[in-house]
């Protein structure tokens, strides 16, 4: 749902310690400077697809535009 987060990604996520969208929500500055340099051949991937953003908005129940057009099977 969040959009950059493939199957590989997600797999790397879930290793670092990461499940659900209300802790990518949670992260503070450092915790995103340590998990964008901890994500192994997707530096700066973070940021540029603003997860904190959009793990805010599916967090609280809300939708993004690429959690919609995952939810109609566009994607993946």
């Amino acid at each position: 749902m969040l959009k950059g987060v493939g199957p590989k990604l997600e797999a790397l996520l879930n290793l670092l310690g990461f499940y659900h969208f209300d802790q990518v929500a949670s992260w503070t500055a450092d915790e995103v400077a340590w998990v964008a340099q901890n994500l192994e051949g997707f530096k700066g991937r973070v940021s540029r697809d603003n997860w904190f953003a959009q793990a805010k908005t599916l967090a609280a129940g809300g939708q993004t535009e690429f959690s919609k057009r995952v939810g109609d099977g566009d994607v993946y």
